[in-house]
């Protein structure tokens, strides 16, 4: 007898019925219909223009001599605006990067041009504290900048943690000069939404 080897015959391919395609187009039909009826619901998260606009903050910086700091509310929060003296500046830029906690040069911190003015959201990026250091009154701590009464953390000049527990640098918020003693913060998010 001779071997003889059988191939089973290969599946045919099952052509598509009526019922698939009602099928297909049903659930595309219902997935164009849901998306059509949640788009007002997800659109309505969003804020309108007007709170958008509302958003922004002008802030005078001429009454600001060189060495102090205000404290502006802008959507509920703090913002430090400091004057820096050419003195904290220059301090500042000299830091070694290997001595941050969360390393970021001094130029990446300001607004080229305008190294004198420091803008940071006053929140200690531990716990969310309100750091000390903004009135002429309040401790500055070791590094000259801010001094989280909470738990410690100690800031320097440009707003970089220098001891924690916090882990971050202050935020810098969205903000742009409109001229050499105003800025308005805010800016970027209206711009840009």
């Amino acid at each position: 007898m001779t071997e003889s080897t059988h191939n089973p015959p290969s599946p045919k391919k099952k052509e598509p019925t009526r019922r698939d395609f009602l099928l297909l187009t049903a659930g595309a039909v219902g997935a164009v219909g849901t998306a059509y009826f949640a788009w007002p619901f997800i659109d309505s998260m969003n804020p309108a223009a007007d709170i958008l606009a509302q958003s922004t903050v002008d802030v005078d910086l001429s009454p600001i001599p060189a060495g102090q700091a205000i404290t502006v509310v802008w959507r509920g929060k703090p913002i430090f605006v400091r004057h820096r003296t050419p003195k904290e500046i220059k301090e500042a830029e000299q830091t070694p990067l290997s001595q941050l906690i969360d390393p970021e040069t001094d130029q990446d911190r300001v607004k080229k041009g305008h190294d004198d003015w420091l803008i940071v959201v006053g929140i200690c990026t531990h716990l969310g504290c309100i750091p000390t250091g903004n009135k002429p009154t309040q401790t500055r701590g070791k590094y000259g900048g801010w001094s989280c009464p909470c738990h410690g953390s100690l800031y320097d000049t440009s707003g970089r943690v220098r001891r924690g527990p916090a882990p971050l640098n202050l935020a810098i918020p969205p903000y742009t000069f409109l001229t050499s003693t105003q800025i308005r913060l805010g800016v970027d998010e209206v711009a840009h939404g």
